[in-house]
């Protein structure tokens, strides 16, 4: 049985990636959770985290014992163990293309993550707005997101970034997140691909299942200090 070691739904936009890709897919996991009680060494998340992986880090993935670690990692091994998913999209090309788009999600957008925390539960446009105004970064990584998903949206024509849900789609399932969550303004084709991304089965249960977690972990949530 797979397993999924997982943080808490409504922050951890990398734990969201592998989950939302199995759930999606319809692959069979066990689902772990891991709260997120504090990073420090010894801390319980680090603990437990400790006796599964090095990394020290979710999410993680263990198939009878053997741990897979880091988000494209666990993507790579799930599209090998189950070819007939088709979890990439058909054609080379377009495979080397969701490859790079995911990596540099991967790498980079780091003023979106910095400004725009992964928060579910939380309705914040004024935050968005104001980050939105005074971030230039965070501006350009919006841009260059929409840019990217419009190109690929015509390109493949199809609802999804390649037509199809894929590996690529779960991987900016977090992003989707972030534009709703900050009311962050995109054109209308990018809004309705977000629209399209959270009316997904496999995104739709983690959205449930972050709302029904009802924590407030204040170091997630810097901006605020009660939910």
């Amino acid at each position: 049985m797979l397993k999924l070691y997982i943080g808490n739904k409504n922050y951890s936009s990398w734990s969201m990636r592998p989950w939302v890709l199995m759930k999606q897919a319809g692959i069979e996991f066990e689902e772990v959770k891991l709260h997120f009680d504090s990073f420090s060494g010894d801390s319980n998340f680090k603990r437990r985290l400790g006796e599964i992986c090095p990394s020290g880090k979710v999410p993680v993935l263990t198939d009878d014992g053997f741990a897979v670690w880091d988000t494209l990692a666990i993507a790579e091994y799930l599209a090998e163990k189950f070819p007939s998913m088709r979890l990439w999209p058909d054609g080379v090309k377009a495979r080397a293309r969701a490859r790079s788009i995911c990596a540099e999600m991967h790498a980079g957008f780091g003023a979106l993550r910095s400004a725009c925390g992964m928060n579910i539960e939380a309705q914040l446009p004024q935050i968005g707005q104001i980050a939105w105004r005074d971030n230039a970064a965070l501006r350009a990584d919006v841009q260059r997101l929409s840019a990217m998903w419009g190109e690929l949206l015509t390109e493949h024509g199809g609802a999804m970034l390649f037509g199809e849900f894929s590996i690529a789609d779960a991987y900016f399932a977090p992003v989707c997140m972030r534009i709703h969550s900050y009311a962050l303004p995109v054109p209308e084709p990018i809004a309705a691909y977000v629209a399209r991304v959270r009316a997904l089965s496999g995104v739709a249960a983690w959205i449930a299942d972050a709302l029904a977690e009802h924590e407030f972990i204040p170091f997630e949530e810097p901006y605020r200090i009660a939910r």
